[in-house]
């Protein structure tokens, strides 16, 4: 598995990821080319600006998806805190990807970047994703729960919050942050 800068190449195979409906199950809508491209976009400027965001997810030489690290802006208490996410190609689930994708990603956060903690949240009924955030130690945090600010009236507004903390992340990896 290789975490990498975006390509060119990868904008295809991203936006075919992004209108896919089950992908996109837990989101309010497909994403079209135009809305992939600008994701894509948005995510090198956050590269050269925060010195982290999304990394395109490649494994065997294939574009399989994204995960990494975003400031949170939408207003309320998650406001600028960093949370970590992922999206892959509805084929290469069951793989363990998103997992290992992320855990990469926290190494990233906690040994390059320094981060205390960080967050992940989803939908309440996005199982799949809240077992990543299981299986990467992440604990639940209900007191951070809420109704997602840009969704309203989507029947997916009350997300549920997880966070890991770096001395957790270390211990649980038994590494020196």
């Amino acid at each position: 598995m290789t975490l990498r800068r975006w390509a060119s190449a990868d904008r295809e195979p991203f936006a075919l990821m992004n209108a896919d409906p089950q992908v996109m199950k837990f989101f309010p809508a497909c994403l079209s080319q135009d809305e992939s491209n600008a994701l894509i976009d948005k995510n090198e400027r956050s590269f050269e600006d925060e010195g982290f965001g999304l990394w395109a997810v490649e494994v065997g030489g294939r574009f399989v998806g994204f995960a990494g690290l975003g400031r949170v802006t939408f207003e309320g208490v998650l406001r600028s805190r960093i949370e970590i996410g992922w999206r892959f190609a509805r084929w290469s689930w069951g793989n363990g990807y998103a997992t290992e994708a992320a855990s990469l990603c926290l190494n990233d956060a906690f040994l390059r970047l320094h981060l205390d903690e960080v967050i992940s949240f989803t939908t309440e009924t996005n199982v799949r994703s809240e077992a990543v955030m299981k299986r990467l130690g992440m604990k639940r945090r209900t007191d951070l729960d809420f109704d997602h600010p840009r969704t309203p009236g989507w029947w997916g507004q009350r997300h549920i919050v997880y966070e890991v903390a770096a001395s957790n992340w270390a211990r649980s990896r038994q590494i020196d942050p």
